[in-house]
């Protein structure tokens, strides 16, 4: 049965690509405006299973649970508006147009102003500009973006680039959000850095949040819920002291890290 404190909950969601299983039979839970963290070795599944509760993958079997409602499947333009945010590994950010732009390209599937009104400009389409403007550059101020808010993204650093990526994934507003190695690529200070964003995030807007990070040391020190992959499997599920301490991911994944 679904927890009432649990927005997102996997029940026995398995995914396969030619025969070989991605994900196999996984279900855990996910509270309300915490932060948990995916970790496990590359390969594990992690980023299919943020595939399939964004809607890009369909699961084989099991289902979704958000909020309390179960879904076999959900389309990526749903996710969106059932209030599923994503980011992704690689930036899939628009590398000629500005932060701002592509910011903005955020709230496309959120707009209710028809494509006529989008033409000439009037109705509702006046209104949701106001809005929508309002939003990304409140989003860019939060997280110091201001000063590159007219910048051809492709001449930003690496690290700079996943905090647009970020704020893209933001300016809706979800009340779940998806990040896919947010600090990959990143020296040992932007990681710092964005960490204290992640958590002043779900801290400020009591965003609840899953995320995938290969930097063991980052994730005990952020997520208040660890859950471990290996080859499509939960090996792990718990707090990260229990984690920590759980001597099958030691041998497996930790080794030494305590």
């Amino acid at each position: 049965m679904t927890g009432v404190s649990n927005l997102l909950e996997l029940n026995q969601v398995s995914l396969s690509f030619r025969g070989v299983k991605a994900l196999n039979a996984l279900s855990f839970s996910v509270e309300k405006g915490k932060i948990c963290a995916l970790i496990g070795p590359n390969g594990t599944g992690k980023s299919s299973l943020l595939n399939v509760i964004s809607g890009i993958y369909r699961a084989d079997a099991g289902d979704v649970v958000l909020d309390g409602t179960h879904f076999e499947a959900i389309k990526p333009g749903l996710a969106a508006r059932l209030g599923i945010g994503r980011t992704f590994q690689h930036n899939a950010l628009f590398r000629r147009l500005t932060v701002r732009e592509n910011v903005l390209a955020g709230l496309s599937r959120h707009g209710r102003a028809t494509f006529v009104e989008n033409v000439f400009r009037f109705g509702r389409d006046r209104d949701e500009r106001r809005s929508f403007a309002e939003r990304a550059d409140r989003i860019i101020a939060f997280l110091g973006l201001e000063k590159d808010r007219d910048r051809v993204v492709s001449t930003l650093s690496y690290g700079t680039q996943k905090r647009v990526d970020l704020a893209r994934a933001l300016v809706s507003e979800p009340k779940l959000l998806l990040l896919d190695e947010p600090m990959a690529g990143m020296n040992q200070d932007e990681k710092k850095a964005m960490s204290r964003i992640i958590s002043e995030l779900n801290k400020s807007f009591g965003t609840t949040i899953v995320l995938i990070e290969h930097d063991v040391g980052i994730v005990l020190g952020l997520a208040d819920h660890v859950v471990v992959l290996d080859y499509g499997r939960k090996v792990a599920d718990g707090t990260p002291d229990e984690v920590r301490n759980d001597p099958d991911v030691i041998a497996a994944y930790l080794g030494t890290v305590h």
